[in-house]
């Protein structure tokens, strides 16, 4: 079948062949009668075909390693996600792991995986660290995922470098993010606030005065293996208070202390979970989004 546009040029050198042959300015223009000819016959191939290419066009250029051309008509349409009325706020399709009440979607554990001591407290829309209670881990396991997550470190400075205001935010409970007050405190580039604690420092210091919200905003890429053999790193992009620190930042492993991180086999998924370091800080806003992969089906 034709398409329009070769319609479209079969009818302009049909009407040219019925033209009187009148030179204009050294060029061949149509006659009157020819001209009416093309329009006419341009608007019923227009109605025929139906040109419209609001929705893609079905003669453009194949896309490499994809099925579907530039502009395709066919291509699957993302799925519809509503944001939320203020900056920060969950989207329409995300979990809310803190309703600002309870820590209904969360569970106390220990470093060496057994159960907590005790609940966390929970305040005026916040949560809170109660030290020697335990980590605090999701119900819930994530692999790839958006991740939004307030913290402020507590009003009264007590403590210096690694003892003020720490915490972290264990991504799939390996890859640790660092918590800490870095507001005039100096301490190792690699445990700073925003730092992929251990490998790599955040590219600002970007930390709110002492006592101030702080909101992190992180993508995370769960690592890749087969056979038990890693296929690719886990990849880590984070935001503080709206700068970026990392841009899909490769680490070198699961989180360790004054040692090297090395991988092993990791299962996809894994529970995010909130360090108790012994210090007061508090979280609030926390939501997360499953992260899913081009070119789905529409549902």
């Amino acid at each position: 079948m034709q398409t329009c546009d070769t319609l479209l040029g079969m009818n302009f050198h049909a009407a040219r062949g019925r033209s009187e042959k009148r030179r204009v300015d050294g060029r061949w223009r149509l006659s009157r009668s020819a001209s009416r000819l093309f329009l006419a016959t341009a608007f019923l191939t227009g109605i025929l075909c139906g040109q419209n290419h609001d929705l893609g066009y079905e003669d453009t250029p194949i896309l490499p390693g994809l099925p579907y051309r530039v502009h395709d008509p066919k291509r699957p349409h993302p799925p519809v996600v509503s944001p939320a009325k203020d900056p920060g706020g969950a989207p329409s399709d995300a979990i809310v792991l803190f309703n600002g009440k309870d820590l209904s979607e969360w569970h106390t554990t220990k470093d060496d995986g057994g159960a907590g001591n005790s609940p966390w407290k929970v305040g005026d829309g916040y949560f809170e660290v109660v030290p020697k209670a335990g980590n605090l881990a999701t119900n819930k396991k994530f692999g790839n995922f958006q991740l939004h997550i307030e913290w402020a470190s507590p009003t009264q400075i007590t403590g210096t470098s690694q003892e003020r205001g720490n915490s972290g935010v264990f991504l799939m409970g390996k890859f640790e993010i660092q918590v800490l007050d870095s507001y005039h405190n100096p301490t190792y580039a690699d445990g700073q606030a925003g730092s992929i604690y251990g490998q790599w420092p955040p590219l600002a210091n970007a930390v709110r005065p002492t006592g101030e919200w702080n909101s992190y905003d992180i993508v995370f890429e769960a690592p890749r293996f087969a056979g038990g053999k890693l296929l690719e790193p886990a990849y880590i992009t984070l935001f503080l208070n709206g700068i970026l620190l990392h841009n899909r930042k490769a680490a070198m492993g699961p989180t360790l202390h004054r040692e090297l991180a090395h991988y092993e086999a990791l299962p996809a998924e894994d529970s995010l979970v909130l360090q108790d370091h012994g210090n007061r800080v508090r979280y609030r806003n926390v939501w997360i989004r499953r992260l899913s992969s081009y070119d789905l089906p529409e549902k």
